[in-house]
């Protein structure tokens, strides 16, 4: 018997669970995925032996993991995983996130950011979010811009997209310019949200 995924947070379209590691190898598939591997500009696929093996260290770790789970349907599915690696020092974290191929260009990483976003202002209280991105992905920046993130430099060739070098964004967002509906607020003061 199916039992539901534990969802913390969730929208209408978008639920946020924990890190899983009986999804290790649903993780790895999307991670060969020859897009994801030009948008993080990595050059190799790695093994799913490897990634196994680091699934341990990763649930063992300090940063903030969750997997990303479609919500709009019957039933919750996952399709991503979305990454807080927070320097507790300076109250800042940075932000990464993978889709599954199957769940880009429905909203789901904007939302699944948002969520994000109000997990780390309002749960782990970090003042600032900020991510890299290669310029040239023009989708993950327009869905990043519609959380909220604003570009706040530019490393010069420092990656690659499509065999070719390209500079790399750096974006941000701040506590204060957090906007929308707050899934952490409703839940713990809904007459307010």
């Amino acid at each position: 018997m199916a039992t539901d995924p534990i969802l913390w947070i969730k929208d209408d379209i978008c639920g946020l669970g924990p890190f899983r590691s009986d999804l290790v190898e649903t993780y790895w598939r999307w991670e060969q995925d020859p897009a994801l591997l030009v948008g993080y500009g990595r050059q190799s696929p790695e093994s799913l032996e490897a990634r196994t093996e680091g699934m341990a260290h990763q649930l063992r770790g300090g940063n903030i993991r969750f997997t990303v789970y479609d919500v709009s349907g019957t039933e919750p599915v996952p399709v991503g995983v979305a990454t807080l690696l927070p320097d507790h020092q300076v109250r800042t974290a940075e932000y990464v996130v993978m889709l599954a191929p199957e769940a880009r260009g429905r909203g789901l990483g904007t939302a699944a950011t948002r969520l994000v976003l109000d997990y780390a202002f309002h749960v782990v209280n970090v003042r600032m979010v900020w991510l890299k991105v290669l310029a040239p992905n023009a989708g993950g920046v327009k869905a990043y811009e519609k959380a909220g993130f604003r570009t706040a430099g530019t490393l010069r060739e420092v990656g690659y997209w499509l065999g070719r070098v390209c500079d790399e964004l750096i974006m941000d967002v701040l506590a204060r310019d957090f906007i929308g509906p707050s899934a952490v607020r409703a839940l713990v003061d809904p007459e307010r949200e």
